[in-house]
């Protein structure tokens, strides 16, 4: 029997707890005719799955294999012809279900089920082998390994939602500022800011950080827990076009505060997470700025298709912090203390199979 990665349920309240990592064995899929069965070869972690291991995430539970993000050959399919024609290809996996097209949200009236770890969805990429509906895949961009593959499909969904439909503001020449530039989500959205020909800049509470985004394309940055940062990110912004069009953001606290100082009238905080607080103060200088913010959670199923097809034509390469290989539980829970850390810079990859296009 196939086998996978899951939490075991142990005593402990929800934020107090730790589950522990377990290897389980599952069914062996049979694909029904509209079906696919998936070797995957990578998966990668997202903040998600650190939450659901301390019991802070909806729908949290066990016998079910964790994380989102993947990547692998087709190795069986059902009957009908849209499921044949995937046999044998390398593909990378949309990261949920129920949501369509509606530029608005999920259309599912239960809303959008991610796989992973919970009971919203009973598939999870930390396994050796995953039964997806055929009408969830993506061809795999040719120019990515395996890794990267695997870096992309929560994070760049979750990235291009943010940028390109809630910021409104993706376009050469405007200026765009990330928060705390290191997690996957912060860097996509660097990525595809860069390649649309914004002036991107970033926060980040290590200058080393800063340093590699600037590689990366990013036109500079400023240590967040610094007093009046904003402030010294003003004055790096250009001469001609001395404000932040919109700003993307995964941290909340304070970012009404100290963003509405930076933002044009009428700019954007595109929020697709609140890792400081759960809560965020919106004050009445940003009301009487016309400041909007708008709130961002993954996407739907075509806007999964447009991220990856600009990933394609772009060639864009998300960026990998570290890889472990096997469903080795030590290994695999040494990348959830780096993320626990906040020690990473990029995705956090597994390696389960081989399609030959590994870089490791």
């Amino acid at each position: 029997m196939p086998s996978a990665i899951a939490i075991k349920q142990v005593p402990g309240k929800p934020g107090k707890v730790y589950y522990p990592l377990e290897k389980i064995a599952i069914d062996t899929p049979k694909p029904l005719d509209t079906q696919v069965v998936i070797s995957i070869t990578a998966a990668a972690l997202n903040h998600r799955d650190l939450f659901i291991r301390q019991h802070l995430y909806p729908g949290t539970t066990f016998g079910v294999p964790l994380l989102a993000d993947g990547t692998g050959v087709v190795s069986s399919t059902g009957s009908s012809p849209s499921a044949r024609k995937w046999q044998g290809k390398r593909v990378i996996l949309n990261p949920g279900t129920g949501w369509k097209d509606d530029a608005d949200g999920p259309e599912h009236p239960k809303g959008y089920a991610i796989m992973g770890g919970t009971k919203m969805n009973p598939a999870g990429t930390l396994a050796e082998v995953v039964c997806l509906e055929e009408e969830e895949l993506e061809e795999a961009p040719a120019h990515l390994s395996d890794e990267e593959c695997a870096a992309l499909p929560l994070t760049g969904l979750t990235a291009w939602r943010a940028l390109v439909t809630k910021s409104g503001n993706a376009k050469a020449g405007r200026n765009i500022l990330i928060t705390g530039i290191g997690g996957g989500v912060a860097l996509m959205a660097l990525s595809f800011a860069v390649a649309m020909g914004c002036n991107v800049y970033v926060t980040s509470g290590n200058q080393e950080k800063i340093e590699k985004a600037k590689k990366l394309g990013a036109k500079g940055g400023v240590i967040y827990k610094e007093e009046g940062w904003e402030k010294k990110l003003q004055a790096m912004l250009p001469k001609d076009r001395r404000w932040i069009d919109a700003i993307v953001d995964g941290a909340g606290g304070d970012v009404v505060a100290k963003g509405s100082r930076l933002l044009k009238t009428g700019g954007i905080i595109s929020i697709y997470g609140m890792t400081v607080s759960p809560t965020m103060p919106f004050l009445m200088g940003a009301v009487l700025r016309n400041i909007e913010v708008r709130g961002s959670t993954m996407g739907s199923r075509k806007e999964f298709a447009e991220m990856v097809e600009f990933v394609r034509q772009k060639e864009i390469t998300p960026v990998v912090s570290r890889v472990v290989h096997g469903l080795d539980l030590e290994a695999i829970n040494g990348l959830f203390e780096d993320m626990k850390n906040a020690s990473q810079f990029g995705k956090l990859v597994v390696t389960i199979g081989q399609s030959g296009q590994s870089k490791l």
